[in-house]
């Protein structure tokens, strides 16, 4: 089966090839937020209005140690002007509009609209141990994929740090409030294998913050960028935000960088910046075939990088950070869950040194009506099988949110609609 669009026509410039858009149409620009503006700067801000040092840190504490932003709730505040200082300095960014949950309450996914009225998602999973968070970059995403629901919308716009902040904070909100579920223990999910049981353990989207001390129930500490967007097209916004998340508090959300992923569809000069930036992140190449003739017409940025320099960018990522790479493979029925593929990737990456990678292949999460689907368990248990065989790491990965159209650009394109 080779990829084809189903009920939308694929953008595609003046030579035929499908459109990439790497630069946001222009739209007027989200409020400048607090989360926007350094330590420095907030001090700044406040004594431009008049206030004293230290109701910069009054301020931070509230909104990224307690993810309040509700002024009645700002008791060390004057009352005076308060509600006004609040509004100005910590303006609303992300407006409910849907909040869907899986059955067992362990999944919520939310559906924000922005100040200009695009469509967002984030996607907040309590596994035990640790609460994972998918975030968008983007609004929309301009790289094309003919398998993504937000491929097919194009792009929108970029978030601005404090938007992609935002979405951190509020869900750190709903685990304070106690709004999401304990997680139950996972099983096997392909069932049946003679496989090893690690082969089948279920991999969150990231490693774990080991050196997070904050209980994982109290709020969020695995973010991944795996959301609407994408996260190296709008490097600048997104490395404003992570520094946001790492930042002790009440600067920011005081997170670990091992706990944030970072994905790319293969942006390899951007990936190589991302390792030079001296922070020991999770990268994740979104990879989906070994070839570059599947690859060019399911990965359309593979015509500007090929497999080869993806793999090449993110080998010098791991020899840069020391950090394990994932690569992220959604397994597609008839289209990239050959046997022989299987071995074309692992061949790829052992050419590359071993232990450097670890394969999460994930069963696709279709858009409603598509022709495409999650491979069988046969072929499944057959890709995963041969990886394991030939050396190369591989766990795979647990499928949330299907109740809740969890495939990214779902719940907005439906909404949209």
């Amino acid at each position: 089966m080779r990829p084809a669009t189903e009920g939308w026509t694929q953008a595609r410039d003046t030579g035929g090839r499908p459109l990439l858009q790497f630069d946001a149409p222009k739209r007027g620009k989200p409020p400048v937020h607090w989360a926007d503006l350094t330590p420095e700067e907030r001090v700044a801000k406040a004594e431009s209005l008049g206030l004293p040092r230290f109701r910069a840190k009054q301020l931070s504490a509230h909104y990224f140690g307690h993810y309040a932003d509700d002024p009645a709730l700002m008791t060390d505040l004057p009352r005076a002007g308060r509600e006004e200082l609040v509004a100005a300095l910590l303006p609303p960014l992300l407006t409910p509009v849907r909040q869907l949950r899986t059955d067992d309450g362990a999944t919520i996914k939310f559906l924000w609209r922005l100040h200009d009225g695009a469509l967002i998602e984030s996607v907040l999973m309590r596994y035990p141990g640790r609460i994972t968070l998918c975030i968008s970059s983007q609004a929309g995403c301009g790289m094309n994929c003919p398998f993504c629901a937000t491929g097919q919308a194009g792009l929108t716009r970029n978030l601005s740090a404090a938007e992609i902040v935002a979405q951190v904070v509020a869900a750190n909100a709903v685990i304070r409030a106690g709004g999401i579920a304990p997680a139950a223990v996972s099983t096997a999910l392909v069932p049946g294998s003679s496989l090893p049981p690690s082969a089948f353990d279920v991999e969150p989207e990231s490693d774990p913050a080991e050196d997070d001390a904050v209980p994982a129930h109290h709020r969020v500490n695995n973010i991944v960028f795996m959301g609407m967007g994408e996260p190296l097209a709008n490097y600048g916004r997104v490395m404003q935000a992570i520094r946001v998340m790492l930042a002790p508090q009440p600067d920011g959300l005081g997170m670990s960088a091992r706990g944030i992923t970072v994905s790319s569809v293969g942006l390899a000069p951007a990936i190589r910046r991302l390792a030079d930036e001296g922070l020991p992140l999770t990268f994740a190449l979104s990879l989906h075939a070994p070839d570059d003739e599947l690859r060019d017409d399911l990965i359309p940025i593979n015509d500007r990088w090929k497999v080869d320099e993806a793999l090449d960018a993110a080998r010098h990522y791991f020899e840069t950070t020391g950090r394990r790479v994932s690569i992220e493979y959604a397994l597609i029925k008839d289209m990239n869950d050959h046997a022989w593929r299987a071995d074309l990737l692992a061949e790829k990456l052992n050419a590359r040194g071993r232990g450097w990678a670890h394969v999460n292949p994930i069963p696709l999460n279709p858009t409603p009506g598509s022709i495409w689907t999650a491979s069988d368990r046969e072929h499944t248990r057959e890709f995963l099988r041969r990886l394991i065989a030939a050396g190369v790491p591989a766990t795979l990965r647990d499928t949330r949110g299907k109740e809740i159209d969890g495939a990214c650009g779902q719940l907005a394109a439906a909404t949209a609609d």
